[in-house]
């Protein structure tokens, strides 16, 4: 265990194989990195008051804040931070007690807050807002703030989705490989 990946409360982060995480980042206690995750500079996830679980190939670039909110008297299993695989989750990006499914692009800037569910195959624009509790439906492109859906994905764009993903498990490799 390395200062940057640490326990808390007697709960350590649990790391997947061929996994990057920099040495710029903060991953603390409940977190679980699936296969081919890369955690890139200056990221913080925070599992103490609540989990976080990443999945498969996903990549959470420069630095974004990951973190949960704490179970209690009126949300009793608080939101945990849930993020599928194949998800692409651009520079400086808030991601707070939401839940993300497979192959999302989270565009550079972006925040979005507790409660949030966004289903599979979308795409979320740079400097978006989603606020609490809403929903993002599959195969759309959201933008704005607070967003709204703008349009339906085309093919090409649903493609590009899961290929980025890819390409940050081979840019990944080439950093383990140093």
């Amino acid at each position: 265990m390395t200062s940057h990946v640490r326990s808390f409360k007697g709960v350590t982060p649990k790391v997947a194989n061929n996994v990057y995480i920099d040495k710029s980042s903060v991953i603390v206690g409940d977190v679980e990195l699936g296969e081919d995750v890369s955690i890139w500079p200056l990221v913080a996830a925070r599992g103490d008051v609540n989990f976080i679980r990443i999945g498969d190939r996903t990549n959470i670039q420069d630095g974004t804040v990951l973190h949960v909110t704490r179970k209690g008297e009126h949300n009793l299993d608080g939101f945990p931070l849930l993020i599928g695989k194949d998800v692409t989750v651009g520079h400086k990006c808030m991601l707070h007690g939401c839940t993300l499914g497979d192959r999302i692009l989270v565009g550079m800037g972006a925040i979005i807050m507790d409660g949030v569910v966004v289903e599979d195959d979308v795409f979320i624009g740079a400097g978006a807002l989603i606020p609490p509790n809403k929903v993002l439906e599959s195969g759309y492109l959201y933008v704005g703030n607070p967003a709204k859906q703008a349009r339906p994905l085309k093919e090409s764009e649903k493609a590009f989705l899961k290929q980025s993903a890819l390409n940050y498990v081979v840019l990944k490799n080439e950093y383990l490989q140093e």
